[in-house]
């Protein structure tokens, strides 16, 4: 069983910028896409960044384009989330997410069967 863990979240300033992580066990992380979502509180959980399995497809919900840059190392079981002029609105818990299928590339939330626990991102005005 897959497991994920992510962080890097903390409190900033509007502008400020953070990154994410998300550390994957087992040995076939190379195989899935993986994607970041984020729930405020009271709001459903939404997509923000997804990426294909060998990182050659990238999609990012409109809000986010041109703030945020999803990338991952395979040879590190790794997903980031380089986020920069953050915004208030952009307050969350963020999670990592695992693809249900192996070299597919979907970016809806049925799309996703494993999930981290979460990080935290309070972005002050």
């Amino acid at each position: 069983q897959v497991q994920l863990v992510e962080s890097g979240g903390g409190l900033v300033q509007a502008g400020g910028s953070l990154r994410l992580s998300c550390q994957a066990s087992g040995r076939t992380f190379s195989w899935y896409a993986m994607g970041w979502f984020r729930q405020a509180p009271g709001k459903e959980r939404e997509f923000v960044a997804v990426m294909s399995y060998n990182g050659g497809w990238t999609y990012y919900r409109d809000s986010v384009k041109g703030r945020f840059t999803i990338s991952r190392d395979n040879a590190k079981n790794t997903l980031y989330l380089q986020m920069n002029n953050l915004e208030p609105e952009d307050t969350a818990a963020y999670y990592c997410a695992k693809d249900s299928n192996p070299w597919s590339s979907g970016y809806r939330y049925e799309d996703f069967g494993t999930w981290g626990q979460g990080t935290q991102v309070t972005v002050s005005s």
